[in-house]
């Protein structure tokens, strides 16, 4: 499986990232060229080798032109979502790089809409709204896709604290706008002892966009590594570094969730169990036990994909009389799957396919060898012998 993995030691912002995914592609023009699908002028792109802390990595500068005849214009232009919204849409850029795009760019409206109290069609990106945004986060969206990694994780966050100048004056760090995009997502962060602002609101948003989950470096064969550099010069190296890499993906991790339960009835335990399947449990199962004075009870066993883990608890807490759940994280080894439909002596029936080393086995579907007997009035075991 193919994995992208965001070290942000020192933070992340738009051009940052345009730098390393720039080291990981290599293709400067190819960039340019989907940059140019845009229509949208007035700016133009240095990128060049730079050294932070002595390590070397891609500077990306998205410089505005201003000349007389246009400074009083550029001044004075504020975009809002639908502005940006339009430009992306009408573009001729790929289709999913428009639906990242503008996910990233809703992040950023919602958190100033929050910040500033008007509502999302009124914000003005003063910050964002400049060309160097949209050249910002279209182009991420555009590398990304080019790379186009299956999984995209992330460290931990870093940014600073103090205060920086900005438009509104002074304002401390991190800014709201990136505090609440970050309030609005997955994203775990911290601050470190830098005293300036590591993470812009284009970078937050970028990277609440694009990871899957925080935390240090999973095990992967790393490939390739893109390092780009921030404007700053701090006393930490002021680098972005995304790692490219594979990760062995025969097993996967799901979440398997426990609890005892001696005072609920057998009823109630039936349809928590239908209940928990049709919310997107892999497995639930229940297993007799004695608990404490001797009493029979039940085991409830559930399964689950790591992502699901909110809804199964919430369930087993809302339906059952447990008040408490264990918790753990296992492996599991999956089988390449489909579902296939074939032509047998009773119609049409649905076969799940198992592939295993450069074996195939078809098994017939349960429900619909079911619906046979009960309409055919045949026994189940006969049919699933001509079946096979």
């Amino acid at each position: 499986m193919k994995v992208l993995y965001f070290d942000c030691a020192s933070g992340i912002s738009g051009n940052m990232t345009l730098g390393a995914l720039l080291e990981l592609t290599g293709d400067e023009g190819y960039l340019l060229n989907e940059l140019n699908k845009l229509h949208v002028d007035g700016y133009h792109i240095y990128i060049s080798k730079t050294k932070k802390n002595g390590i070397t990595g891609t500077y990306v500068d998205v410089h505005l032109e201003h000349d007389h005849h246009h400074e009083h214009h550029h001044h004075h232009e504020h975009r809002n979502l639908y502005d940006v919204n339009h430009i992306i849409d009408s573009s001729d850029i790929d289709e999913e790089v428009k639906n990242l795009a503008k996910r990233i760019f809703l992040r950023v409206a919602k958190a100033e809409s929050k910040v500033h109290n008007e509502p999302l069609e009124n914000v003005h990106f003063h910050e964002v709204g400049a060309i160097d945004s949209i050249v910002d986060i279209v182009g991420t969206a555009i590398l990304i896709n080019k790379i186009k990694p299956d999984k995209i994780y992330s460290s931990i966050v870093n940014d600073g604290y103090g205060f920086i100048e900005c438009a509104h004056g002074t304002i401390s760090v991190p800014v709201p706008a990136t505090c609440e995009i970050f309030a609005d997502s997955d994203a775990k962060t911290r601050q470190i002892d830098i005293d300036t602002e590591l993470v812009t609101p284009t970078g937050a948003a970028i990277i609440s966009e694009l990871a899957c989950s925080y935390g240090t470096q999973p095990t992967m064969n790393i490939q390739k590594i893109g390092w780009g550099c921030g404007s700053k010069d701090l006393k930490i190296p002021n680098v972005l570094k995304v790692m490219l890499g594979e990760t062995n993906n025969t097993h996967k991790t799901i979440t398997v969730l426990e609890t005892n339960i001696d005072d609920c009835t057998g009823e109630i335990l039936g349809y928590t169990s239908e209940l928990l399947f049709a919310n997107k449990a892999l497995d639930v199962f229940f297993t007799p036990i004695y608990m404490k004075k001797n009493r029979p009870a039940y085991r409830l066993t559930v399964s689950c994909k790591n992502e699901d883990v909110d809804t199964i608890k919430d369930i087993i807490f809302n339906e059952t009389t447990t008040i408490g759940i264990r918790m753990r994280q296992e492996q599991r080894f999956v089988l390449k799957r489909e579902i296939i439909e074939k032509e047998t002596e009773f119609g049409k029936i649905h076969f799940k396919r198992i592939y295993f080393n450069d074996e195939i086995h078809d098994y017939p579907e349960y429900e619909d060898l079911k619906a046979i007997a009960s309409k055919e009035n045949i026994p189940l075991k006969e049919i699933q012998e001509k079946v096979k």
